[in-house]
């Protein structure tokens, strides 16, 4: 019984063995990955990657590679220059960008989509704004403006796509929502352009200026700014919406400036405003010769009166020096606004003029 027990042991044994070595051999010999393999038939794109290539092949021509010589050191750039994306305005060669790309340059290029480096010739720019323009020289543009869009029709959760050169990698497509709308976006000196779109699309030092479009190709916004810790993209990107860039940009290639709303006054320091409990903006100074010093309107005496107090535009509280401007925004330059002031601790009712203090 033992030797038959054993006899079946070592036969189930030579089996096992047999099969193991059967099995390397076959894997070896007819399994191996040594020649090229067959391509697998991939079938047909969906429609959405179909649009999503169609609408690619027709922007990335238009948007361009921005860099510059004696740029300031703002948003990753540093004294030897910076770099940054634009795109195509119209088939004159007006280049689109943000302010802080171009913002001190000295000499300022541009490589087209098919890798041609041309010169370029500051145009404009608004720090308000963050746009500014620039001119292709030594060739013609021939080349299709991205179609423009409109903000007001924009809904939360629609797709977008933004197209530029993150870190220098020319046309790079990145795709997302809009994750919000009507954000507020600070400028420069107190400023803050409204109806700013929150997108998710990664957007990266070197997107900036570069256009944000929606699923019809039409152009809705320009990239300008993130909220990083690192740097990097962290899904919140904002864009200077499409109806401001409309209106701000043929002022910057027929001016070469955008006007200023203002009145002439200089206002306190906001945390001066916030330690002396006072709610509005404290007038330090009244400039000689403008509407405010016409409307009687007083900066602080002697250093020992507080200036007069403006709390209110056209009923309109007003408690920075960035709400203030956009209410006189919104009222346009040569005309007249209604002033709610504190002084000396009562309240008043001032027009002034809005004027240009650009």
């Amino acid at each position: 019984m033992k030797n038959k027990f054993t006899r079946y042991a070592v036969i189930w044994f030579l089996l096992i063995a047999s099969v193991f070595v059967a099995d390397e051999f076959i894997r070896n010999v007819f399994l191996t990955g040594d020649e090229p393999r067959a391509i697998t038939p991939r079938g047909s794109l969906t429609n959405l990657e179909k649009s999503t290539i169609e609408l690619f092949e027709a922007t990335a021509p238009s948007v361009v590679y921005i860099f510059t010589q004696g740029g300031r050191a703002r948003r990753g750039q540093n004294d030897n220059g910076g770099a940054g994306s634009g795109f195509i305005w119209d088939r004159a060669g007006h280049v689109v960008t943000n302010h802080h790309v171009i913002d001190g340059a000295n000499e300022i290029a541009v490589r087209l989509e098919n890798g041609e480096i041309v010169a370029a010739k500051f145009v404009g720019s608004t720090p308000d704004y963050d746009l500014a323009v620039v001119r292709l020289t030594g060739t013609r543009s021939g080349r299709d403006p991205i179609p423009l869009g409109e903000s007001a029709t924009l809904k939360v959760g629609q797709s977008v796509f933004a197209i530029g050169n993150p870190f220098g990698l020319s046309r790079t497509l990145t795709s997302g929502i809009i994750s919000a709308l009507n954000r507020r976006l600070p400028t420069s000196d107190n400023r803050e352009v409204d109806g700013v779109i929150q997108t998710d699309a990664a957007i990266n030092p070197g997107n900036s200026g570069g256009p944000l479009v929606d699923s019809a190709g039409r152009l809705i916004g320009v990239n300008t700014a993130i909220i990083s810790g690192s740097g990097s993209s962290a899904g919140i990107g904002f864009a200077v919406p499409v109806d401001v860039v409309n209106r701000v940009v043929p002022q910057l290639i027929k001016n070469g400036r955008v006007p200023r709303p203002g009145i002439g006054i200089t206002v306190l320091p906001e945390e001066v405003a916030a330690r002396l409990g006072v709610t509005g903006l404290i007038i330090a100074d009244v400039l000689p010769g403008t509407s405010a010093a016409k409307s009687g309107l007083m900066g602080v005496i002697d250093g020992r009166r507080i200036g007069d107090i403006v709390t209110h535009v056209n009923s309109v509280p007003v408690k920075t020096l960035a709400e203030f401007a956009t209410e006189l925004r919104k009222v346009g330059i040569g005309r007249r606004v209604d002033l709610t002031i504190e002084r000396d601790s009562v309240a008043h009712r001032v027009t002034v003029e809005v004027m240009d203090i650009s």
